[in-house]
């Protein structure tokens, strides 16, 4: 019995090796549908993750997985996940990102979006960055056409040991600003989504967007602790997955459906009408 048959969750995705020839990375695959690529939070493809792939897989899209640390379904203790965490620092794939150059990780998520678009229906592919991978997911999506959507929900990457690292997004300026020119339409390409209180994700990153890449974002600040008026505790980090309350829906529960449905409005399949435009 694999690691994955003994989840129970993860049983009804498919798992492939995918490599670019640096990188080889596990990846878990389910769905029908325009391509949206899932990135996990620390420590991995935990509960919370899988069961977002399940919601998105619902809402019609193919959702891949890419593995890119932890083992999917294995969440490991605190020292686990210290250890992790510091694994992560170190790592070669990853201490590039935090020095605002394109590292391994990208590269390979850029085959992976490239692979993904070119075999689902849609105008490309989406993305969803969480947390560490929030970055990572902008850093893809200014390097390539065939992602057309992107979600940085609660970017707590680069670490912020300074104030530079607290503002950076893991993307240079002059990048941002050349993305924001390349896009042609005046409906926004990027989500960017935080709780207000969350001391894990400071509001820098997402100001950075905001000047960077002006009507082409649209960022969500969610009340949470003090500011709030549904009971979202100001320790909530995790917005599309451990903040949600779905009974009563809380203000997460509601942008998390407006999530699916910038992803299903920025991927949908060109019209046979609309393909016969000049």
């Amino acid at each position: 019995m694999t690691d994955l048959d003994a989840v129970p969750a993860l049983s009804r995705w498919r798992r492939t090796m995918v490599s670019d020839g640096t990188l080889a990375v596990e990846c878990l695959e389910r769905g029908d549908g325009p391509g949206v690529i899932l990135l996990p939070e620390i420590p991995g493809i935990m509960p919370g993750t899988i069961a977002l792939g399940d919601l998105l897989v619902e809402h019609g899209f193919t959702v891949v997985m890419p593995s890119l640390f932890g083992t999917p379904g294995r969440r490991p203790g605190a020292l686990g996940q210290a250890a992790a965490v510091a694994k992560l620092c170190v790592m070669a794939e990853f201490r590039a990102f935090s020095l605002d150059l394109r590292g391994q990780v990208t590269d390979f998520l850029r085959l992976v979006a490239r692979e993904l678009a070119a075999r689902t229906p849609g105008r490309g592919v989406g993305v969803v960055g969480m947390c560490f991978t929030g970055g990572f997911a902008i850093a893809t999506a200014v390097t390539t056409d065939d992602i057309m959507a992107t979600v940085v929900s609660q970017p707590a990457a680069p670490f912020a040991v300074s104030p530079s690292r607290a503002r950076s997004i893991g993307v240079p300026g002059k990048v941002l600003d050349g993305y924001r020119a390349s896009r042609g339409d005046s409906a926004p390409c990027v989500l960017g989504l935080r709780f207000t209180r969350d001391r894990a994700s400071g509001d820098a990153r997402l100001a950075t967007l905001e000047r960077h890449l002006g009507r082409a974002v649209r960022i969500v600040r969610i009340p949470s602790g003090s500011d709030s008026i549904d009971g979202t505790p100001a320790s909530a980090h995790s917005v599309l997955t451990g903040g949600v309350r779905d009974d009563p829906p809380n203000r997460a529960f509601e942008e998390r459906e407006l999530m699916f449905a910038f992803l299903h409005e920025r991927l949908a399949p060109v019209e046979a009408s609309d393909a016969r435009q000049p």
